[in-house]
């Protein structure tokens, strides 16, 4: 004899099937899906014209944190005041040939994983994971290197900073991994201009 659950509004339904749908049609998403979907919808709370980026911490299978890119509290931020572009050069070498790579950066926002490491505890960022929707730039990379997170993981590529990245997190023995077949959820799905 089982037990019965009776939910208020909703009428009983055929045995082996929820609402409507068999139970073997009920798919769960795999945990890196899981998060990253929690970080995009972080992200929209972000007021950022350029890129709304949105961060978890996880250890395990528990969230502990969530983060989003913005102007620090009580100060007008892009929306309400514009982005405040910085230029900066930088030499870059490529085949051989050094180049100078001029890029531009708004430094009005506090980025996500700032926000991510600023509200959460040191003891438990040690051996968890990160999970961003932007790959990090050179100086989240070198916050989130020194943080105690063994794992970072994101979606969308930051061409940027992506060679200067990937070789810090090489040599910090961080896991450092792209999400590249993985599709955020629709609602949360814009917020980037590269312009």
């Amino acid at each position: 004899m089982g037990v019965k659950q009776w939910m208020p509004g909703v009428k009983p339904e055929a045995k082996g099937t929820v609402h409507g749908m068999s139970q073997t049609a009920i798919v769960r998403k795999d945990w890196d899906t899981y998060f990253m979907d929690i970080a995009y919808m972080v992200s929209t709370r972000s007021r950022c014209l350029r890129r709304r980026v949105g961060a978890v911490l996880v250890q395990g299978k528990k969230l502990l944190g969530t983060a989003y890119n913005g102007a620090p509290m009580g100060v007008p931020d892009c929306s309400e005041a514009g982005c405040m572009i910085a230029e900066q050069y930088e030499l870059e070498i490529v085949d051989g040939v050094e180049r100078v790579v001029k890029k531009e950066r708004c430094i009005r926002t506090i980025h996500a994983e700032q926000n991510l490491l600023l509200f959460t505890d040191r003891i438990d960022r040690e051996g968890s994971t990160v999970y961003v929707t932007d790959q990090p730039c050179w100086t989240c990379a070198n916050m989130l290197a020194n943080s105690g997170v063994t794992e970072i993981v994101y979606h969308r590529p930051y061409p940027k900073d992506a060679d200067k990245v990937n070789w810090l997190m090489s040599r910090k023995g961080i896991i450092f991994r792209q999400l590249a077949s993985y599709e955020p959820p629709a609602e949360a799905a814009g917020g980037i201009d590269d312009n």
